[in-house]
């Protein structure tokens, strides 16, 4: 009978020197990312200004889809949204299937090339595009010279130009991160695949959209939905290029956010509810593109 007990304690001793090397990983990950959550749920209920709170229910959540300055933010949002993603996720699909590309040449330097923007200081491009796409900055005067305009485009002080201006600049970032996800799909494709298709007379469009698309799928889900949570949460470059200008034509709702909590009176409860707001899009936003994949992969 001794040796069963000694057995069982041997597993706990295991069981619970497991739990020992995991623990402080699971602490620091409650502390630092599910406290905080929580706690920003909580003060979603409450109202009031800097740490002075009382709690008011649903009324934040109400208010939402009263203020005007945030309905402002959301449309923004879903303006760069709608245009950005498509176009980011279109535009790094055409460029991985070029570089995959055995013939072709120099490849690793222009995966290089491509894939730099997205590990340079978010600050520091901002600002270099915000010089670049000034009223004589170098793109001016690049589409001057070559008489494409006739006057100087107002790319950060015009509403419709700024928001252009931020739709290229979060799209030069990010399309190399996402190239790389296709790389690495397309170099999973069996090569036979491509060469039966061929010796059967399909051309290239007819193999990239037969082969080349159906395979990436997943990947592709996988690009949009973190392609959308980013965009849903943009920040950096609004405050850096435009400032959220010219008036509120390029505020987002991380702006928005920023603003509520350091530049207008300091409004943390209904800040947090605006944030919340960004989560439940997300999550409904998701459900949709995990919908629309599986109804066609059905």
């Amino acid at each position: 009978m001794g040796a069963p007990k000694s057995g069982l304690s041997g597993r706990v001793k295991a069981g619970l020197t497991g739990w020992l090397f995991i623990a402080a990983a699971v602490i620091m990950i409650f502390t630092f990312y599910f406290y905080p959550m929580l706690r920003a749920l909580i003060l979603s209920f409450q109202t009031g200004t800097g740490t002075n709170l009382t709690f008011t229910g649903i009324d934040n959540y109400t208010r939402l889809f009263t203020d005007s300055m945030f309905l402002t933010a959301v449309k923004n949002t879903f303006i760069y949204l709608i245009f950005q993603v498509p176009l980011m996720v279109i535009l790094a699909l055409f460029i991985s299937v070029l570089l995959n590309d055995k013939n072709l040449k120099f490849k690793g330097f222009f995966r290089t090339a491509i894939f730099l923007p997205c590990i340079t200081s978010l600050v520091a491009y901002s600002v270099v595009f915000k010089y670049l796409f000034s009223g004589d900055g170098l793109v001016n005067s690049f589409l001057l010279n070559l008489h494409i305009i006739g006057e100087p485009i107002q790319w950060i002080t015009d509403p419709f130009w700024a928001k252009v201006t931020i739709i290229i600049a979060i799209t030069w970032r990010w399309t190399g991160y996402n190239m790389i996800f296709y790389l690495s799909g397309l170099q999973n494709i069996d090569s036979s695949i491509y060469e039966a298709a061929r010796i059967d007379g399909a051309s290239s469009i007819r193999q990239f959209f037969s082969i080349t698309v159906p395979l990436l799928k997943p990947i592709i889900l996988f690009t949009s939905i973190t392609s959308t949570i980013g965009t849903l949460q943009l920040f950096d470059e609004v405050v850096n290029i435009t400032k959220g200008g010219p008036g509120n034509a390029t505020t987002t709702i991380s702006h928005y956010i920023y603003n509520l909590s350091f530049k207008y009176s300091a409004d943390f409860g209904y800040a947090a509810t605006v944030s919340y707001s960004i989560v439940i899009m997300i999550i409904i936003l998701s459900f949709i593109q995990f919908k629309a994949a599986g109804e066609r992969n059905g």
